[in-house]
């Protein structure tokens, strides 16, 4: 795919600055790929979107509290957003990134951060210091890394979670998942089979694609695990025939890599989904409006063709849905 195959025109007021209440009283844009039909509905019509012997999987991952607001040796602001812990160091974004050299001590509330390396595009590498546990020095200094389209503050910090979150580990939300209440998942149970993977959200959700196009993009990887016994109930449901449901692009990810045998249940993976490239676990998807030029469209587009998510976009703008991480929602039939 080209670059420009990925862009659209978005009026910046459709763009959500503030999640919706309750959760799933989102918009719901459904996509039929064998009709090209589209049609309006509310995130709570989910379940009755499902069937019996469908297997539905959840990124169980959670937020870390990851943006450290910190003060340079000048007295100048400076922030830090953590992304993965590798080894002894993490791998962050920094800004101001040309005001930043390495050797550079960053300070905030109760924690320290020296900066070990640094791009010209903000991708750092950085040491924390802190006393006692670093992990809760994170939690106590950090506040939650919303997206920078996001310029409304949010009271309260759950709000960016997925009510089923566990494991603390990722840069940013699978936000797909953000529409479903307790009440919901309930019902989404009592329909059809659930199972829970983790995917890790790290560097390319926040990465624009530079390269002219996504065969020349390189993508960063992110960890995954998958339970021995939950890749099996997926395997067998794919082998009977029966509809594995991914909630949200961040799954599909996990259940495309997983679909290869040979791969282990627990890893990293830098796979890229596009036009091209084949679905063999996937077959419901449920995700938000991406951003243009992203992976994230561009994997969209491969599991229902460009022109109909094209026909999808423009129909969501045309309708007035609210986009990106705390807007509204399609599922990909």
């Amino acid at each position: 795919m080209r670059f420009s195959d990925l862009d659209y025109e978005l009026p910046e007021e459709l763009i959500a600055q503030t999640p919706m209440e309750p959760r799933d009283a989102s918009r719901l844009l459904i996509v039929d790929r064998a009709t090209g039909r589209l049609e309006d509905a509310v995130f709570t019509d989910l379940p009755a979107l499902l069937r019996a012997d469908d297997l539905v999987v959840l990124n169980s991952t959670r937020v870390r509290a990851a943006r450290l607001l910190v003060t340079r040796a000048t007295g100048g602001a400076a922030e830090v957003l953590l992304l993965e812990p590798k080894g002894d160091v993490w791998q962050a974004l920094v800004r101001p990134a040309r005001k930043l050299k390495a050797g550079a001590r960053l300070t905030g509330d109760g924690i320290e951060v020296e900066v070990v390396a640094v791009g010209e595009a903000g991708e750092a590498v950085v040491r924390l210091h802190a006393e006692g546990s670093i992990d809760a020095a994170i939690e106590r200094a950090g506040v939650m890394p919303l997206p920078p389209y996001i310029r409304t503050m949010v009271d309260d910090a759950e709000r960016y979670q997925t009510v089923y979150a566990r494991a603390v580990g990722s840069a940013a939300a699978p936000t797909a998942g953000l529409h479903f209440t307790p009440a919901l998942l309930e019902r989404m149970r009592a329909t059809c089979p659930v199972v829970e993977v983790e995917l890790r959200v790290g560097l390319d959700t926040f990465r624009p694609i530079t390269a002219d196009s996504l065969e020349q993009h390189e993508m960063h990887s992110e960890a995954y695990a998958v339970d021995p016994a939950v890749r099996a109930s997926i395997a067998t449901a794919v082998a009977e025939g029966r509809r594995v449901v991914a909630i949200g692009t961040t799954t599909a990810r996990v259940l495309e890599t997983i679909a290869d045998p040979t791969t282990p249940t627990a890893g990293r993976t830098s796979l890229l989904l596009q036009p091209g490239v084949p679905f063999r676990s996937v077959g419901v998807l449920v995700t938000n409006f991406h951003l243009p030029r992203s992976t994230l469209l561009a994997l969209v587009m491969g599991l229902a063709g460009e022109s109909l998510i094209r026909d999808a976009y423009a129909h969501a703008v045309n309708s007035g849905y609210r986009f990106y991480s705390f807007g509204d929602a399609m599922v990909i039939l």
